[in-house]
């Protein structure tokens, strides 16, 4: 199967291509040294994690070598905890130590934590390298790749520091997720669904017809499935790149509970997929209640969920205590939770809701995990 080229255009910046399928990864590093913008760096900087090093760094380096680039590489330990600033820092003076400078290009190969803490780090060193995003995970691939936003964790919540990075060039390689454990991929079948649900009816009820293929890796479903997620985002991020107009926090759909039960249960209790779903459940029925969302809606939504992989949570917590997470999370606005409440397929609409409120129904979905 050939490989899909999308286009991302943003305004007062450089296009930059993502490509999506089999293979494209032998081609990485002809196409970096092919980008216009790039033309004087000369050193590559590879940042992975200790599981991806091993399955696709030599591979990544070989190909940047062949394209003239000379290649270091720095492995950080895989999971949550590397996206914080003490790793960041070690990332930074590893940097130093190899004395980059501005003609070096930041390559992250991994998920989004391999992805945000990389970006991160290009965003910062220097006040600014090149960064190039190669995604390993179907989370990152859909999602975190792609709009340019980077960061790292506080302990009082995730993504508290960060910055707008876009890559120079997103390489996304499917062939990669033949070794993506099954936890992860229906983490991303999650982020897939949260596209399908915000952006049209064109696009959820393919991914309703083509749940079951893609749940169980089909590989031209899932290079499809990608391919709609980064043209969703990419029109996304160019109507409000740095989420200042209200039109990117669509992007957030799911994520205010979602965020609060990785908070509460333990990050890596539930992967990220499995929380924004069960996010995804709870704005629906809370969209019930504040924005006439049809109960047809809620009901299909649950059986998409269901046919991806993401069943309903057998876990709750203390109403207070999920209230007092979400008020901790960066998308709170003076006091007030913010949620993406869905008014119907491709239909949305940003809704601070009251504590009370907010209360009442964390109490019936308390009450709904018997």
């Amino acid at each position: 199967m050939p490989a899909t080229k999308v286009i991302v255009n943003l305004p007062d910046e450089a296009p930059y291509d993502v490509r999506i399928g089999a293979g494209v990864l032998g081609g990485l590093g002809a196409h970096v040294a092919a980008l216009p913008a790039l033309a004087s760096v000369r050193r590559a900087l590879v940042v992975t994690d200790g599981n991806v090093a091993p399955l696709y760094a030599a591979r990544t380096k070989e190909s940047l070598a062949q394209a003239g680039f000379r290649v270091s590489d720095i492995v950080v330990p895989a999971g949550e905890e590397s996206k914080s600033l003490e790793v960041a820092g070690e990332v930074w003076e590893a940097m130093a130590a190899l004395a980059l400078g501005r003609d070096s290009v930041v390559v992250a190969l991994g998920g989004g934590v391999v992805g945000d803490l990389a970006g991160f780090a290009a965003s910062t060193y220097m006040r600014g390298v090149p960064v190039v995003q190669v995604p390993t995970t179907l989370l990152a691939m859909v999602d975190s790749s792609v709009g340019g936003k980077t960061g790292v964790n506080l302990e009082a919540g995730k993504n508290l520091v960060g910055t707008f990075k876009q890559p120079a060039y997103v390489c996304a390689d499917t062939a990669t997720l033949a070794t993506l454990p099954a936890r992860e991929w229906t983490c991303g079948c999650a982020e897939i669904a949260k596209s399908a649900v915000i952006d049209s009816d064109d696009f959820f009820f393919w991914l309703a017809d083509a749940a079951e293929a893609l749940a169980a890796r089909d590989e031209e479903t899932a290079a499809e499935a990608i391919a709609r997620s980064v043209v969703f985002k990419a029109d996304v991020v160019a109507a409000d790149k740095t989420e200042s107009r209200g039109v990117r926090e669509c992007l957030n759909y799911g994520h205010t509970l979602g965020h609060a039960v990785e908070a509460l249960a333990g990050y890596g209790t539930f992967s990220h997929g499995a929380a924004v779903a069960e996010g995804m459940r709870f704005a629906a029925r809370l969209g019930v209640a504040l924005a006439d969302t049809p109960l047809d809606f809620v009901r299909m939504q649950d059986e998409l969920l269901d046919d991806l992989g993401l069943p309903a949570l057998g876990w709750a917590a203390d109403p207070a205590d999920m209230l007092d997470a979400m008020k901790r999370d960066k998308k709170a606005r003076g006091g007030k939770v913010r949620f993406v409440l869905p008014r119907d397929v491709g239909d949305w609409e940003l809704v601070d809701v009251e504590d009370d409120v907010i209360l009442e129904h964390l109490a019936a979905w308390q009450g709904s995990k018997g």
